[in-house]
C-alpha cells in the first residue's frame, strides 16, 4: 500500500511530517509518497538522519498556508504540495492522500479534484474523539455549516460504516445531537433529519444532549457542520483545562506532590486516553477515494497514528461501502443536482 502524504501540511511541517512517514514505513510496512519542495525535503532529512526508504519524493513548488481562503487551491496555489497529491491521487498513483493542512483548501480540493462518491451531497469532516469508555465519531464538524436534512442522514450511515470497518464497532449506536432527547426536540432540520435516521435501517437511537456525549451516549454523533464544530471545540477546550487544573492542583504544595507520585501511571493513563495524537484526525467522509485530515499542529506520533488510520480506512474499503450504501437509499446524483450543487 502506499500512501501519498503532504509534506508541508502543518505546523511543524516537513520534519515531523517525515519523522512518523518514517516511524510508519517501519511500524505499518507501507510506502508513502511525500509530496512538497524536493529540495528541502532531501535537506531535512539529511541533517535530521531520516530514511527515505519507501519514500519516494513528488515535487511541488507552492505552499497554501492557513491563511489561504479555501478556494486558492484551485487558483493562484494550483501548484501547491495539497492540491498537487491529491492530484496523484486520482492519477492512481497512490492509494490515498493524508494532509495536515489548510482544512478549507482540502475539503475544496478533495470535492473538486478527487469528487465526491454518486450520489453523497457533501463531504464532512469526521474525527474520533475519546469519551468514558472508548471513543466516538463526531459528524460534520465544520465541513458544512448549512445542511439539509438528507445530509444528516448520509452522516449517519458513512459514520456508521466507518465505525464498523475501521474502528471495529459491531452495530454502532447512531445519534443525532440535539438540545433535548424527546423526539420532538430542535428545529425544522433536526425534526426532518430524525425521521430519516430512525428509517434508515441504521441503529438509531435518537437525540443526544451534547452533556451526555462524553459519557459514552453514543459511537456516531451526528450534527451540522455548525453544531459540530461548536461541540468540538468546546470539548477539546473543557478537556484542556480540566488536565491543566488537575495538574495545579498536584503540584501547589509537597503533600500534594507525593500524592501525584502516587498516582502518577494512573494520571498518564488519563491523558493518554483524552489525547487526539492518539487519533490522528479525521478522514473526509464521502471522496471517491481516502482522503485524511491530520491536526494541524501533528508531530510525528500524529502522523503516524493518522497514518495508521488512513490505512485501516483503505483495507477496510470505506469508500466502496459508502458508494454501495448510498445507491442502496436510492441517493442518485440527480438528487444530489436538485439540492442546488
Amino acid at each position: 500500500m502506499k500512501i501519498i502524504v503532504d509534506a508541508f501540511g502543518g505546523d511543524h511541517a516537513p520534519l515531523e511530517i517525515m519523522k512518523g512517514c518514517a516511524d510508519a514505513v517501519k511500524g505499518l510496512g507501507i510506502d508513502i509518497m511525500l509530496v512538497g519542495r524536493e529540495q528541502e525535503i532531501r535537506r531535512v532529512a539529511s541533517e535530521n538522519n531520516i530514511s527515505l526508504d519507501h519514500m519516494e519524493i513528488a515535487d511541488a513548488p507552492d505552499v497554501i498556508t492557513m491563511e489561504d481562503s479555501a478556494g486558492e487551491i484551485m487558483k493562484s496555489k494550483a501548484n501547491c504540495s495539497m492540491a498537487e497529491g491529491l492530484r496523484r491521487l486520482v492519477a492512481g498513483e497512490g492509494d490515498a492522500f493524508v494532509s495536515g493542512g489548510n482544512s478549507g483548501a482540502l475539503v475544496v480540493g478533495a470535492s473538486l479534484i478527487v469528487k465526491r462518491i454518486h450520489g453523497v451531497k457533501r463531504i464532512a469532516f469526521a474525527p474520533i474523539i475519546p469519551n468514558e469508555k472508548g471513543f466516538f465519531m463526531l459528524i460534520d464538524c465544520g465541513a458544512n455549516v448549512d445542511c439539509k436534512p438528507e445530509m444528516l442522514q448520509q452522516f449517519g450511515i458513512m459514520g456508521s460504516i466507518y465505525m464498523e470497518k475501521v474502528m471495529g464497532i459491531k452495530n454502532p449506536r447512531v445519534a443525532l445531537a440535539n438540545i433535548g432527547t424527546e423526539d420532538h426536540k430542535g428545529g425544522k432540520l433536526q425534526h426532518e433529519a430524525f425521521a430519516l435516521l430512525k428509517n434508515s435501517g441504521l441503529n438509531f437511537i435518537g437525540n443526544i444532549e451534547a452533556r451526555d456525549i462524553p459519557v459514552d451516549a453514543g459511537d456516531v454523533i451526528v450534527a451540522d457542520g455548525f453544531t459540530g464544530n461548536v461541540i468540538l471545540k468546546t470539548y477539546e477546550g473543557v478537556a484542556l483545562m480540566l488536565l491543566g487544573k488537575l495538574k495545579q492542583v498536584f503540584m501547589q504544595s509537597p503533600k500534594n506532590k507525593i500524592a501525584a507520585a502516587l498516582v502518577m501511571k494512573d494520571m498518564k493513563q488519563l491523558k493518554k486516553n483524552f489525547d487526539y495524537n492518539e487519533y490522528g484526525g479525521a478522514p473526509l467522509m464521502g471522496c471517491v477515494k481516502p482522503v485524511f485530515k491530520m491536526h494541524g499542529s501533528s508531530k510525528a506520533k500524529t502522523v503516524f497514528n493518522a497514518l495508521r488510520l488512513t490505512k485501516a480506512y483503505v483495507e477496510g474499503h470505506v469508500a466502496e461501502e459508502i458508494a454501495a450504501s448510498v445507491e442502496k437509499y436510492g441517493m442518485t446524483e440527480a438528487d444530489t443536482k436538485k439540492e442546488g450543487d
